[in-house]
């Protein structure tokens, strides 16, 4: 389940199916086998996590595929059975990037990096560290303005750079060439995640151990060979698509992400500890995925054939829901003949006391309900409770669906202490609970069968922060998916500072009070520098118009 949304559930309803007795029938065993063959290999070590973009990912699809094939679901895919999209990681230095002085090489990463900002450009110069000349690259100590700021909690010191390099630009420097020989730690480092427009001119940062072999002289005159480049940085992600045609007019989606952290790398674990390890992510998501597969299974001779089915298996979920988020925009069918969407993240733990299941998008049809509530008087039904969330967005694939105007549903067992740690481990998963959840929802796809069309209705948008991480909130869904300069919103929550302020989705935020959003890192570090009662002017842009209003936290 993608990390960077907050998990709170608000219940809004309860209902409970009634608890008896169910005789196991030899269809339930065989899906408990399955269950437990799918999720062991999907959370198997040799997968190593299933980050989007590594082999492991590509183990999982090819396994994903197999079972669709197997189940003789059709391929849907744009390439046979899969999609593939681009996950933009942000920025590297690239391999021709060098950096010469006095004909020595710098060790690119070690002795020098350039920003992200800076251009792609060639430059040979005879500068003096001391003389700031027209055409010349620039020097700068960061001592003085490390000492004056020292204890200073608003400064920002990437800020000043970019702010300050812009200003040499304007009085004529051809580079700016940043050392510190202050005791004071900078923390300065490539930063690939920089989304900063770029700058005119290039800025490098020369480490402590080479500032003092070639700048210790401030009367000298140096000879600077210098070519920099910066490149994208992608990896590819794959969705996994198996179609059941029914020649019928409408189409339902079922998905579940397959993609889980890997070793951590992408900053979104809960390990404690230092080193990494492999994120097997059982529950989060080989559950949802394996329960997708049987779904697809169960369909696939099912009479309730009123609606084709598309079964997806996305990828890049942790990363921000990039899969569904490019199916949408790409979608291999007309999504207008799409009836709703069911989405199953993190259906592998529901508790053998309390049996309760979280239900979102209740809200997102009237059609919901009648089920819901005709199911939990029939008194005969599988032992589970539900407890109903009504909002349509979530820290899931469902809400690309939702953006939509499809109504959806979100079936999640809970978070647990396991949760994007290395101990979410197949060996944990309740198989029975799963099974259950997996008759309930086939029992729900049959039950509407004869409905047509479900009606859609608008719900109140899910927070996207947490307590813990700020004392405040703009209220927005930032859209992670998004690879420019600031923070575009991809939803706005109701009642909430950047809904009152009047920011729509779509709008790109480039800068809050004093501070530049040129990253989703800057933004939530400029969140924790408010307090609840505070205003501040935004600035954001809006196609191609630049606006300002004020919010108050």
């Amino acid at each position: 389940m993608f990390s960077n949304i907050s998990k709170a559930t608000v219940v809004l309803f309860f209902l409970s199916a009634c608890s008896s007795s169910k005789t196991v029938t030899k269809t339930d065993t065989q899906t408990l086998d399955n269950l437990k063959a799918h999720i062991q290999y999907l959370a198997d070590d040799k997968l190593e996590g299933r980050r989007t973009g590594t082999n492991g990912e590509k183990l999982a699809m090819e396994y994903i595929t197999n079972q669709f094939k197997a189940i003789g679901l059709a391929p849907k895919g744009t390439e046979y059975y899969t999609q593939t999209f681009i996950v933009n990681d942000g920025k590297q230095i690239g391999a021709t990037t060098t950096f010469l002085i006095n004909g020595d090489t710098l060790e690119t990463g070690k002795d020098f990096f350039p920003f992200p900002f800076s251009p792609d450009i060639n430059l040979e110069a005879l500068p003096a560290i001391a003389v700031q000349e027209a055409e010349m690259p620039w020097f700068f100590d960061l001592k003085e303005t490390l000492e004056e700021n020292k204890t200073n909690p608003h400064f920002d010191l990437p800020d000043y750079v970019r702010t300050n390099a812009k200003k040499a630009k304007e009085r004529g420097a051809s580079a700016v060439i940043l050392y510190n020989t202050s005791s004071i730690e900078d923390k300065l480092v490539f930063d690939g995640k920089d989304k900063s427009a770029q700058q005119t001119i290039p800025v490098l940062y020369v480490s402590k151990a080479a500032a003092k072999k070639y700048f210790s002289d401030n009367a000298a005159t140096l000879n600077i060979k210098l070519r920099v480049s910066i490149d994208e940085k992608n990896r590819q992600g794959f969705n996994v698509l198996g179609y059941i045609d029914n020649k019928a007019a409408t189409t339902v989606v079922l998905g579940a992400h397959y993609d889980h952290l890997g070793f951590g790398e992408d900053g979104n674990s809960r390990h404690a500890a230092h080193e990494l390890a492999i994120h097997n992510g059982a529950d989060d998501n080989a559950s949802g995925t394996a329960a997708l597969i049987e779904l697809g299974r169960k369909l696939k001779s099912s009479k309730a054939t009123n609606n084709n089915y598309l079964f997806i298996a996305f990828s890049g979920e942790e990363l921000g829901l990039y899969g569904s988020k490019y199916f949408v925009e790409n979608p291999t069918i007309d999504l207008k003949s799409v009836n709703y969407m069911i989405n199953m993240d993190m259906v592998g733990r529901l508790n053998d006391s309390s049996k309760t299941v979280t239900v979102g998008g209740y809200g997102t049809s009237p059609s919901w309900s009648e089920f819901f509530i005709a199911d939990g008087l029939k008194g005969n039904r599988i032992p589970i409770n539900v407890k109903i969330d009504s909002s349509g967005t979530g820290p899931s694939d469902h809400t690309s669906f939702y953006r939509k105007d499809i109504p959806v549903l979100f079936y999640f067992t809970g978070l647990h202490t396991d949760y994007h740690k290395p101990s979410d481990d197949a060996e944990k998963v309740n198989y029975e609970g799963e099974q259950q959840i997996i008759n309930h929802i086939n029992r729900l796809i049959e039950s509407v069968n004869d409905k047509g069309k479900l009606a859609f209705l608008k719900t109140r948008e899910a927070q996207t922060t947490t307590s813990a991480r700020f004392s405040v909130s703009m209220g927005i869904m930032p859209d992670y998916t998004y690879s420019g300069e600031g923070v575009r919103a991809d939803g706005v929550s109701e009642g909430k500072p950047a809904q009152k302020a009047g920011l729509k989705a779509g709008d790109i935020i480039l800068q809050l009070g004093e501070y530049n959003i040129s990253s989703m890192e800057t933004y939530m570090q400029t969140l924790g520098k408010f307090k609840k009662g505070e205003k501040a002017k935004v600035k954001f842009k809006r196609g191609n118009e630049t606006l300002e209003a004020t919010v108050e936290f």
